[in-house]
């Protein structure tokens, strides 16, 4: 049964906490706990917080007794609604500055044939079809080795010759 928990309009952009999740998914409750409390970052705090309300949660609600089982199966960092400001610059510009926010949300499961799921994928990132390979073409006739334009185009940017009275 997978238990889950959810954070959101965390203060965390949702790419700084996807860097913290991935160090996670997939390992046992207890390893992740030990990762997240060495690492250095300000979203392993809040990404611990979260684990261990679904810890939590799985324990109240589905009575799981025997936490040591309990593997991550779900780890999810979606982007959140941005608070926008504005900041002042020199001769009357304005840099816009949006604080992100993102809802983190844990999955953890008892079960042990569960596969763990990964991140659904993002809006605007699906891979596109790879194009066929294109036939080999005809090898070009090349150029003289020593001229580099015909005579009849003249060089970029060269001046017209000036027209004599």
């Amino acid at each position: 049964m997978i238990t889950s928990a959810r954070a959101r309009f965390v203060r965390v952009s949702a790419r700084k906490a996807r860097l913290v999740l991935d160090q996670i998914r997939g390992k046992s409750v207890g390893d992740a706990l030990a990762t997240l409390e060495y690492t250095p970052r300000a979203a392993a705090r809040l990404v611990e917080k979260v684990l261990r309300s679904a810890v939590a949660n799985a324990e109240h609600n589905h009575q799981v007794r025997n936490l040591d089982d309990l593997r991550i199966v779900q780890a999810i960092a979606d982007g959140g609604p941005s608070m926008k400001r504005v900041q002042p610059r020199a001769m009357g510009r304005a840099f816009f500055i949006r604080h992100r926010t993102s809802h983190l949300t844990i999955g953890v499961s008892d079960e042990q044939g569960r596969m763990t799921l990964a991140a659904p994928p993002r809006p605007g990132r699906a891979a596109a079809p790879a194009p066929a390979p294109a036939a080999p073409a005809a090898p070009a006739a090349k150029a003289p080795a020593g001229r580099a334009r015909t005579a009849k185009a003249p060089a970029r940017g060269a001046r017209k010759p000036k027209e004599k009275k």
